[in-house]
């Protein structure tokens, strides 16, 4: 499929990674309206994990996208940005937890075409940015590269728009991926870490195929010159 600079307008997806740490749980979220909107909640960690963590200043809140960033960069993938979240603070003290959130954009990472028959905005989900490694301390590395390799075409889907993907094996992470699709996608088709799928007609699209438009545009500038005309 071709790429387009366009951004992502009015797509749900939904992320969720759940991290078993030491007996500890993190969750990952990740919302996208526009671009990804995505949050990643490490939570219940014991607490020399999260303290030492939280005196790690190489661990922040702009760690996790940096680290995306740059991953996809070095495959090639440049055509990617982010910023921040509305949050103002990772810290929560009370459950030794991190909550980390930011948006995602960029063609590398969505992108959609408009059907000129039928006006359907054909998406396209690249899902690859999820392979990534974060260092919460000197010692503690979370590699979602490995934990979350298998491809999306090969995850359970649980529902027509929605795919879930669970890791347990032995060790001291479980990894838990959920991905929600918008309810009014059609013709959802995944091919190894890429997902499509098909959204209504958007009014502007309609409208800017309309014959309505050139007529309307046509008529704004015959009463230009008619006014124009009037007061030379």
């Amino acid at each position: 499929m071709r790429k387009t600079a366009y951004v992502i307008p009015a797509i749900i997806l939904i992320l969720s990674v759940i991290l078993t740490v030491n007996a500890s749980t993190s969750t990952t979220k990740t919302t996208v309206d526009d671009s990804l909107f995505i949050t990643y909640d490490f939570e219940n960690l014991n607490s020399t994990l999260y303290n030492q963590a939280k005196v790690n200043t190489q661990f922040n809140i702009s760690t996790i996208p940096q680290n995306i960033k740059q991953s996809l960069e070095q495959s090639g993938q440049k055509l990617v940005n982010w910023w921040p979240g509305p949050q103002t603070s990772m810290y929560d003290d009370a459950n030794n937890a991190f909550h980390i959130s930011f948006f995602l954009g960029g063609s590398d990472i969505v992108s959609f075409k408009v059907n000129g028959t039928t006006m359907k905005r054909t998406y396209q989900v690249n899902t690859e940015w999820r392979k990534f490694q974060v260092s919460l301390t000197n010692n503690f590395t979370v590699n979602f590269a490995q934990y979350l390799e298998k491809r999306v075409a090969d995850w359970q889907k649980t529902n027509a728009t929605s795919f879930y993907y669970e890791n347990k094996e032995t060790g001291t992470l479980d990894v838990t991926f959920s991905l929600a699709l918008p309810t009014s996608a059609s013709n959802i088709q995944v091919q190894e870490d890429t997902i499509s799928y098909d959204m209504p007609p958007r009014l502007e699209d309609q409208l800017l195929n309309s014959p309505l438009l050139i007529l309307g545009a046509i008529a704004v500038a015959l009463v230009i010159i008619l006014i124009y005309r009037k007061v030379r």
